[in-house]
């Protein structure tokens, strides 16, 4: 499976929009936007993203091309933990024409979208982008206090404030 990059996503949404006519407003939120951070992108082959519209016609045009697409009208559904609330308000476009507009989860609200799955990997990228954007623990704690306040109460709520602890705390380590 070949790695994606952000460069070649905007090209294939470029050319499915013109051969679909069919616009495309695209908010990224796994390894693709990592370079929209200024990190350095770690190798991904999928597309993690929520799409404003029609999820099939798009996805089965990304797996034509040999591209898994994990893709959602509603990314804070992903989770018990939802998103903190503004989430789509505060994301930054990458680009923004009149029929294609991809952006991504401002650098916070993707800190906490990787918290929520708290995988090592997920770990990893938040903090190289809660460094690259000097996120203090303290944006970080109340965005999730956000966060959790917007959840249904769920024992996921009680390891999230777990995880994102343990992330402060090696924020902390990791900026000494």
């Amino acid at each position: 499976m070949p790695t994606l990059t952000a460069e070649h996503l905007i090209e294939l949404l470029t050319r499915y929009v013109a051969d679909s006519d069919t616009p495309v407003d695209l908010l990224l939120v796994g390894a693709l936007a990592l370079h929209a951070y200024g990190v350095p992108a770690r190798v991904t082959h999928d597309v993690d993203a929520e799409l404003q519209g029609p999820l099939m016609p798009l996805r089965d045009y990304l797996m034509s091309k040999n591209i898994p697409a994990d893709l959602t009208q509603n990314f804070s559904g992903w989770s018990v933990v939802a998103m903190p609330p503004g989430y789509r308000d505060r994301a930054v476009a990458l680009i923004n024409q009149p029929r294609l507009r991809i952006r991504v989860l401002s650098p916070v609200d993707f800190v906490i979208a990787k918290l929520r799955r708290g995988t090592e990997l997920d770990l990893d990228d938040a903090l190289l982008v809660a460094r690259q954007h000097h996120l203090s623990t303290g944006i970080i704690r109340e965005s999730a206090r956000e966060a959790l306040a917007a959840s249904p109460q769920d024992t996921a709520l009680f390891l999230l404030q777990k995880t994102v602890d343990f992330f402060c705390k090696n924020l902390i380590s990791s900026n000494d």
